[in-house]
């Protein structure tokens, strides 16, 4: 009850310090009285005088705070939940505050309410760290070695020890304490407080676990907005039963089709996925959302590793076609023998059969340069828009999959980027893929580029960036 000391002395010695905390909702500069019952302004009459000659006030606050907590403004909620959480029981345990309001430690009252503030805003400091740096410390890597595609750099802002509280002004003593909230997040759900050490858990729960998730340098405060609620609200990761099944018969057909051509062609170059049979179930969870939105064309382009599984398990090229590419004694005149099997591209109309609608599948032939692809997606993509007078972008869409090292690596790649948002070449959005095996086919990642990650190109449009552990996404 130390703190019902503390701003009793502040109500009856008149400071505005503690006056602060009788604004009303409206939050203007005159100073205002409180309705218990409601915890907002009552009116603009000024502060009564027994408010400040006496303990009453703060007893009525207290009295109908025990009711209902919803009696009182969130504010004075939260103040009575941290009273309770570093009281000593015997004095939480007493419902009359009256005995403890009587003047004692008056001397420590702009100290104390100075503190409860400065740690409300440290605990929203935390919040944005994690939003922000979260992902340095994510699980992204299924071989632990960290420094093949993130350096080991954790930043001193998260707590990923108990002992860097400290940075915050905080101790283990805290860790019970419930704080209010911010705005810009969504870790709370239908709450509005939580305890110090739940939210640390939510924050960690939501941006250092096998999703790390890169968005705040985005200048558009909605599309923030939007990728908080989708990553922070608690629960949203879960999937339903059929969703499961759904996407194990995918990752079952993207693992057996692999292991098929290893043990049929084991000596045959195939630019296999093994390692990154998750990217099947991906594309297609990708095109189903996409066409349960409208979209019933989508283009793609890709590199050659994991060709032949997108086009057999993607866009559902018949696997005797696939199959006969291997034959040795292919005849110029045989079909698909114009070039090797994983530069050929697919054109293919089906029923998508989660949303049992048409859609198109495009998947254009690649050369043997790395992302030279890129613009002529986009330029397939603008040309479709504009033939079928798309000027938004809701029925044609693009999707362009990496390497890591090639996305690093290839200017094209930047040019592309920069054509995006002009009016003559914006296709709308296009969904980038970079499939990481860890091997940059030729180079160390190490030794190949200068920044952490191989996305860092994709943040000069403000694009939002997901960093997957593709053994356990």
């Amino acid at each position: 009850m130390s703190h019902f000391r503390a701003l009793a002395g502040v109500l009856r010695g008149g400071r505005v310090r503690g006056c602060q905390w009788l604004r009303g909702c409206g939050g203007g500069p005159t100073r205002r009285w409180v309705d218990p019952r409601r915890g907002c302004s009552s009116g603009s009459a000024s502060i009564p005088s027994a408010v400040t000659s006496s303990s009453s006030y703060v007893e009525e606050m207290y009295f109908a705070w025990l009711e209902d907590h919803k009696n009182v403004h969130e504010s004075w909620d939260a103040f009575f939940r941290n009273i309770q959480a570093s009281s000593p029981s015997g004095e939480a345990g007493e419902r009359r505050p009256s005995a403890l309001l009587q003047g004692r430690v008056l001397s420590h009252s702009p100290d104390m309410a100075q503190k409860v503030v400065e740690d409300h805003l440290a605990v929203h400091t935390l919040i944005r760290a994690y939003q922000i740096r979260g992902h340095h410390v994510a699980q992204l890597d299924p071989l632990g070695i960290l420094e093949a595609d993130l350096d080991s750099f954790v930043p001193s802002d998260l707590i990923t020890t108990i002992d860097k509280l400290g940075y915050y002004g905080l101790d283990e003593s805290d860790l019970n304490r419930s704080f209010q909230l911010p705005p810009t997040t969504f870790i709370g759900g239908e709450n509005t407080t939580l305890p110090l050490k739940e939210i640390i858990h939510r924050l960690e729960t939501s941006y250092c676990g096998h999703i790390g998730v890169e968005f705040m340098f985005i200048n558009n405060v909605d599309q923030c907005q939007w990728i908080r609620q989708k990553i922070e609200t608690p629960g949203i990761m879960q999937f339903t039963n059929a969703e499961k099944r759904t996407l194990l018969a995918r990752l079952i057909r993207s693992t057996r089709f692999e292991d098929f051509l290893a043990r049929k062609w084991s000596s045959e170059k195939r630019f296999g996925l093994e390692g990154c049979e998750v990217l099947i179930p991906a594309l297609k969870t990708i095109i189903d959302k996409s066409s349960a939105a409208g979209i019933d064309s989508v283009i793609m382009g890709m590199p050659h590793r994991g060709r032949l599984n997108v086009l057999a398990n993607v866009i559902r090229k018949d696997l005797d076609q696939i199959f006969c590419q291997f034959d040795p004694k292919l005849e110029a005149a045989d079909e698909g023998s114009g070039d090797v099997k994983y530069h050929l591209g697919m054109y293919h109309e089906r029923i998508n059969r989660e949303t049992d609608k048409n859609i198109t599948l495009s998947l254009m032939a690649n050369p043997s340069h790395l992302e030279a692809v890129d613009p002529v997606v986009q330029g397939k993509a603008k040309a479709e828009q504009f033939y079928r007078g798309d000027t938004q972008g809701k029925k044609v869409m693009s999707i362009l999959i990496h390497g890591d090292a090639a996305f690093a690596g290839q200017g094209v790649v930047y040019e592309t980027f920069h054509l995006s948002e002009l009016p003559s070449y914006t296709t709308h959005g296009t969904i980038h893929v970079v499939v990481n095996n860890q091997i940059g086919f030729t180079t160390d990642p190490r030794v190949a580029r200068s920044s952490p990650y191989p996305t860092d190109v994709a943040r000069v449009v403000n694009a939002p960036i997901f960093h997957v552990n593709a053994d356990d996404p």
